[in-house]
């Protein structure tokens, strides 16, 4: 089959918001026409009527992802999410799955635009090794003296540690923020805003400037601990380093070279949300930290996901994800945007005594396990759920929902890991094609 033949099939298929079993009339034909089917005939998988609708293709040899997800999501009452699939550097797999706004009862498109939390992570590392690889920045540079233009509040007690904190401390999250011995301030929007004397919600500079005044839990570089608040100001220091918006260097630098078009920074409220953004839900409510502090769902003012932007405020497709996660892979299957050497480090294992004695480890904007070649990261926001991972054997994925928690107790959050791995080892035949050009 030609390629614009299969992308007019991908795009009907997206379009009609096919059920499994519609899908998979289409996907045998355009299987088959591109010689992928297997040299015996493959007889049709049984008729999977799932609990909720799908779009995109249905591939034969991978409803095992179509029915474990469906499952998951029915199981936690989650609306709406997409799951994307890489094998050996091609998008074998792109389905949406439920609704993206279930009000409107508008499905859920293979590539919906979904706020990815903590994805943004390894998208911002990306970005600073790329400053790194222009002679721009030192990883060993004292991250508080390249932003000497945010001074601490007036008669604010400076830790002297602050001067020692490095750029690679933050990428590892060794800066010296523990939230669980303290807080995390990228969530006291409405509390720093005051003690800052700067309108709601609160700025990420008005919150470094917050934060110069509290002492550190521990010493930079000892141990780990994940902070938001330190992402945060990477993203300040690419602002400073490239004299423009953090947004646009990560476009021109990471995203456009990946051939990533439509990720952009999300927005907190609703009446502000992009072209093709899906709808978040969530049990709580919360005072808006945007003026008036009325009560409001807390996916939609109850943080302020503008100062979040460097550490967690991107929106992006699971196709777009995996364009990134293809382009920084270390693999020869699609070119990467970083140097080898440059992933390596990315990658390698942080000074000791960091993770002494773990099998895994934070690198910069990745989870590692080294035995197995697996690099991971995941995200958790009111409202939104999300994980991608590259593995050893070739293959990597991403999967991003509407929702983390809508019943009591829920689980969800931690059972996607787990529930994707069941479902790509459930996959019986990989398909040859690649779909990435069927996606803008």
């Amino acid at each position: 089959m030609t390629r614009p033949v299969l992308r007019r099939a991908v795009r009907a298929a997206r379009a009609a918001g096919t059920s499994a079993l519609g899908a998979s009339a289409l996907a045998a034909v355009v299987l088959a026409a591109c010689g992928a089917a297997s040299a015996s005939p493959m007889a049709p998988p049984p008729a999977v009527t799932p609990a909720m609708p799908l779009s995109g293709l249905a591939i034969p040899g991978m409803t095992s992802v179509d029915q474990v997800i469906s499952q998951l999501m029915t199981r936690w009452d989650i609306p709406g999410g997409a799951v994307g699939i890489v094998k050996d550097g091609r998008l074998v797999y792109a389905r949406g799955f439920g609704y993206a706004d279930a009000e409107a009862k508008r499905v859920a498109a293979p590539d919906a635009l979904f706020r990815i939390a903590s994805l943004s992570k390894p998208i911002t590392a990306a970005a600073v090794l790329r400053l790194v690889e222009q002679n721009r920045l030192s990883l060993d540079a004292k991250a508080f003296a390249l932003l000497s233009d945010l001074k601490p509040l007036v008669g604010a007690t400076v830790d002297p540690r602050l001067a020692d904190i490095t750029v690679r401390h933050l990428l590892q999250h060794a800066g010296g923020w523990d939230r669980d011995a303290s807080f995390d301030p990228m969530f006291r929007s409405t509390e720093i805003a005051a003690a800052t004397n700067t309108p709601v919600p609160a700025s990420a500079e008005a919150v470094i400037r917050f934060m110069h005044g509290q002492r550190l839990d521990f010493d930079p570089g000892r141990r780990y601990a994940y902070s938001n608040f330190g992402y945060a100001v990477l993203g300040r220091i690419i602002e400073r380093v490239t004299v423009g918006p953090y947004d646009k260097f990560v476009q021109d630098a990471v995203l456009t070279p990946a051939g990533i078009h439509r990720m952009r920074l999300g927005r907190s409220l609703y009446a502000d949300r992009a072209p093709d953004e899906v709808r978040y839900y969530d049990r709580a409510s919360l005072s808006s930290v945007f003026a008036g502090g009325a009560a409001v769902s807390a996916p939609y003012g109850g943080f302020n996901l503008e100062a979040m932007d460097a550490h967690g405020g991107w929106v992006a497709s699971t196709v777009d994800l995996l364009r990134f996660a293809t382009a920084v892979d270390r693999l020869p299957t699609r070119p990467d945007i970083l140097a080898g050497a440059t992933v390596d480090m990315m990658t390698a294992k942080p000074p000791s005594p960091l993770w002494d004695g773990s099998a895994f480890y934070y690198g910069m904007g990745w989870l590692v396990r080294p035995a197995e070649q697996n690099w991971w990261h995941d995200g958790s926001l009111p409202g939104t759920a999300s994980i991608m991972v590259r593995t050893g054997t070739g293959l990597a994925w991403v999967a991003l929902f509407n929702a983390r928690a809508i019943k009591p107790n829920s689980t969800f959050q931690g059972e996607i890991d787990s529930a994707m791995w069941q479902a790509v080892k459930g996959v019986t035949e990989w398909p040859t094609y690649d779909l990435f050009s069927t996606f803008p």
